[in-house]
């Protein structure tokens, strides 16, 4: 599936992490001053994990919306491969035509930029295709800071939009990783988080029928699939 008529969403207030992230800043020093450090340590330490934990969860909405499944029970799923274009994208499209399946391409900004015949080829065929990031930085996703993480999004959405003719509206994060800074440039480019709720960590497994095994025990009407391309597999 590549367009989703009904998306399985929830609104998140903007900002709605700083209201929770003061209030739970004031209730440690409340607590720190009435009981003194053996219990406000323990709480603030516990209180920051609220908020450090959220950013390497793929399907937490504390920073950003996110669509984690398709709604209604209709047998349908969405499959979405990331990390392309690559080497690997020819075969994939045959496959997919051979069973006359579609896909969501998460693309890496600068990777598209090297291969743009590719991404035409993947919007020829029927698919669609969504941003993941200008340069995949895998390591240190989770730690970017405004500037850095409004270019990684703005500038793949340039480069994607210059070679389709138009802007992606889907964007996946980084290993599914997001922080405080993802929700402004995702508003300004119109762009919806999606997620996932079933995967076969095939982009670390070399192993195809474990990865199959994986995705078959999470598989159910709704879900959104994750795949890889371009790894050493």
């Amino acid at each position: 599936m590549t367009r989703a008529e009904t998306l399985h969403r929830r609104r998140t207030p903007r900002l709605s992490w700083v209201y929770w992230l003061l209030a739970s800043q004031l209730a440690v020093a409340a607590l720190w001053w009435r009981l003194g450090w053996p219990c406000g340590l323990p709480a603030l330490l516990l209180s920051h994990a609220c908020f450090v934990v959220p950013v390497f969860l793929p399907r937490s909405r504390l920073y950003a919306p996110v669509v984690t499944r398709l709604a209604g029970t209709a047998p349908r799923v969405w499959l979405t491969i990331d990390d392309g274009p690559s080497a690997d994208t020819p075969a994939l499209l045959d496959l997919l035509d051979r069973h006359q399946a579609t896909a969501t391409f998460f693309l890496v900004g600068e990777r598209a930029a090297r291969q743009p015949e590719r991404v035409r080829e993947i919007l020829r065929r029927g698919h669609d295709i969504g941003n993941h990031s200008h340069t995949h930085p895998q390591a240190w996703f989770w730690a970017l800071g405004p500037r850095r993480m409004a270019a990684e999004i703005g500038d793949a959405q340039q480069a994607l939009a210059a070679i389709a003719g138009r802007a992606p509206r889907w964007y996946r994060s980084v290993v599914g990783m997001t922080n405080p800074f993802v929700a402004a440039p995702l508003r300004r480019h119109r762009l919806q988080r999606v997620a996932w709720s079933a995967r076969g960590f095939d982009g670390v497994d070399c192993d195809p029928d474990a990865s199959i095994a994986r995705i078959a025990r999470d598989l159910r009407p709704g879900a959104i699939v994750l795949l890889h391309e371009g790894a050493a597999h």
